[in-house]
């Protein structure tokens, strides 16, 4: 199996102590996100996990122990880096922080394991195409010879987008097609794949890949091994990514960017940061007598040989 830390909340940022104290003990429980009742148990051991994808904006608060966990397990980090200030995601650090903290996180793990994700990229009068594309580049200068690819995608809109981030601007098609443009073009000249995440429309024109983001390829190349052939079916329609299992919580985000998907609202998250227990086996709570608590299914996709094949790449 395929675990996610976490595509629900950046768990890396701000629950990192719980994190280490999981892979200590071994295990981790994980509630539905739709049947709240309902809890899977995870063993956190290299022979029952084939490979740990992880994404946050901010692995500073676990690069003094990766190494504890990169040692072990096969492993892919996805690090997002955009054009926002506080105005828009104000519990991320600031743009050269952010370069800075990804450029020691690919030192330690290598940077074939490391994918730069720029998104979403989204439009109100603050943030223009022109600065998107100047703020690309400005990172990519910098990322280049650090990373293993970058990864973009449109914002996808929502209705709880009209109370969180009434300044969002719809984006059209022609402003899709001017930013894909200028975002292929920069890459190209930076020896940066680029490619697209979710069902985007097609840019191979602009030399952008159109594939999942978290695929078998990606992770068998980044550490060096073999999957078994395997249907992608992805987290939602039009995803071509390979299915994984998320030991993270909606609506516990403490990051506050405006154009969250896994957060409800602001308030939630901070209501549910203080039911956080860094010792308790669920991220947010613990278990209760009425859960129904059952082992999840960790079944390998990887080709019989590899599950022992772990260290770092460069």
């Amino acid at each position: 199996m395929i675990l996610n830390i976490s595509g629900r909340t950046d768990i890396v940022n701000h629950y990192a102590d719980w994190l280490f104290r999981r892979f200590e003990e071994g295990y981790v429980l994980s509630r539905n996100s739709l049947f709240a009742n309902s809890v899977r148990r995870y063993e956190l051991t290299p022979d029952k996990v084939d490979c740990l994808i992880f994404g946050s904006k901010n692995y500073a608060p676990v690069l003094q122990r990766i190494h504890e966990i990169t040692e072990r397990f096969h492993t892919y980090f996805y690090y997002t880096i955009t054009a926002y200030g506080r105005d828009v995601e104000p519990g991320v650090p600031d743009i050269d922080t952010s370069i800075a903290t990804l450029i020691k996180l690919s030192e330690i793990v290598g940077a074939r394991r490391v994918a730069w994700r720029y998104d979403p990229v989204l439009l109100t009068s603050n943030y223009t195409g022109a600065l998107h594309l100047e703020t690309f580049e400005y990172i990519a200068d910098r990322l280049a010879g650090h990373i293993d690819r970058c990864i973009f995608s449109f914002v996808e809109m929502y209705r709880k987008h009209e109370v969180n981030f009434p300044e969002l601007i719809a984006l059209q098609d022609e402003d899709k097609d001017n930013i894909a443009r200028g975002l292929g073009a920069i890459a190209a000249k930076y020896g940066i794949p680029l490619q697209t995440c979710g069902p985007e429309e097609n840019y191979a024109q602009y030399g952008i890949e159109t594939s999942g983001c978290v695929t078998l390829d990606i992770l068998g190349r980044a550490n060096d091994i073999q999957f078994r052939e395997l249907k992608h079916r992805g987290f939602r329609e039009g995803c071509h990514c390979m299915e994984s299992r998320d030991i993270g919580a909606l609506n516990s985000c403490p990051n506050g960017c405006k154009y969250c998907y896994a957060n409800k609202n602001a308030q939630l998250p901070r209501e549910n940061y203080l039911l956080h227990d860094p010792e308790s086996p669920l991220l947010i709570g613990r278990l209760k007598p009425s859960d129904n608590l059952q082992q999840g299914m960790q079944k390998s996709f990887l080709k019989q040989g590899h599950q022992a094949q772990v260290g770092k790449t460069v």
